[in-house]
């Protein structure tokens, strides 16, 4: 069975929205010249088996890396490489670029048990409300928090509230250039595999 990675930008205050429900603090972040300080995603991506996605995140990746330049942005090149799914109750279709990528329903836990046996590593961006699910469910083994330098004072956490207190284990922290520091954990509910990186 595969693994699922939960990966988020976070605020240094632990949110990954505002308090109007947006990520328009993205925009104003440093991530520096992604085609040199991106070293890190890149070797996590390297590991990376296939991408899923809730509608919302689905429609703002598909409108925007499709048409992305490795030249500039160099996590282009393995997000347009990935096999790339999205669950969703209301899409018919879900383009990308000249393609179509696979719509899996609308029930997220059935979608990602369907996954994690045809994949190893599965990666997932953004999406609170699929992740908030799996989270409950206890399918998520991994979360990595992208931790840029800025302060919003109230927004919306990465995980539900009546989660209640797992614990996590620190396995991988990394700062780049820019100062966006990646912590990586892996969630106690979900031992180690056999074969299993970090």
């Amino acid at each position: 069975m595969g693994e699922v990675t939960i990966e988020q930008i976070v605020s240094a205050d632990g949110y990954a929205m505002d308090a109007a429900g947006g990520i328009d603090f993205f925009d104003d972040v440093d991530f520096g010249d992604q085609t040199r300080t991106d070293t890190e995603q890149m070797r996590w991506l390297a590991g990376v088996d296939a991408i899923l996605f809730g509608r919302r995140t689905y429609e703002l990746f598909a409108a925007y890396w499709p048409q992305a330049d490795p030249a500039e942005d160099a996590v282009a090149a393995p997000i347009g490489r990935l096999p790339k799914h999205v669950v969703s109750r209301t899409l018919d279709r879900a383009p990308w670029g000249e393609g179509e990528i696979e719509i899996l329903g609308d029930r997220p836990i059935d979608a990602v048990r369907s996954l994690k046996a045809r994949y190893r590593s599965i990666a997932i961006w953004g999406s609170l409300q699929l992740t908030d699910a799996l989270f409950l469910a206890g399918e998520v083994d991994v979360l990595r928090l992208r931790i840029v330098p800025m302060l919003l004072g109230s927004g919306r956490a990465v995980a539900p509230p009546e989660m209640g207190q797992p614990a996590l284990e620190l396995v991988a922290s990394h700062r780049d250039a820019s100062g966006v520091v990646t912590d990586e954990y892996r969630l106690r509910h979900a031992p180690r595999r056999v074969g299993a990186t970090t």
